[in-house]
């Protein structure tokens, strides 16, 4: 019974799907297959359960805090740097990931880039590829620990955006202690 609904949308002519005015979920008006439509309508209406999506969301970011630390750690092995930059990156984007499992990929998306979010995200992803660059292809460890510490502070704006006026009370308070 859980698919039921989802079935019988494919079961109706088309005249009755809801807000489709007489096209099929496959066709545009035109005839022709619209499968960005498809694609987005199936990667926002996940299948899964929300004791599941809940249960992946904390597997994914556990492992997310786990992949940095364990980067972290790496850094003071010798030439620990690239597996510093490499675990630290993914574990970021990891815990970046696992909202994916509770809001849907494409609400994600969609999110990240709002205006309130856009610059945010651009420097965080700036930031993951830079990091990796700087430790794997212009070995410079200084700009690798710079860029990790860039991401850092990027992800933790990002994520005050999520949080009604975070962004205000961290301005605030920094604004209060260095006056």
């Amino acid at each position: 019974k859980k698919g039921e609904g989802r079935d019988e949308v494919f079961r109706r002519p088309r005249s009755q799907h809801s807000g489709s005015q007489g096209t099929s979920l496959l066709r545009s008006e035109s005839g022709n297959r619209n499968f960005g439509d498809v694609f987005i309508k199936v990667l926002d209406a996940s299948s899964l359960s929300f004791n599941t999506r809940l249960k992946w969301f904390a597997i994914c970011f556990v492992c997310g805090i786990f992949f940095s630390i364990l980067g972290t750690g790496l850094l003071w092995l010798p030439g620990g740097i690239k597996l510093f930059a490499v675990f630290y990156t993914l574990g970021n984007l990891a815990a970046l990931a696992s909202t994916c499992f509770l809001m849907g990929p494409v609400k994600q998306l969609k999110k990240m880039f709002e205006t309130t979010r856009l610059l945010a995200t651009i420097i965080m992803l700036l930031c993951f590829i830079f990091t990796l660059c700087a430790a794997l292809w212009w070995h410079k460890k200084g700009l690798a620990v710079l860029f990790c510490i860039l991401q850092f502070l990027s992800m933790t704006w990002y994520s005050l955006s999520y949080i009604p006026y975070a962004r205000d009370a961290v301005i605030k308070c920094c604004s209060s202690l260095l006056s």
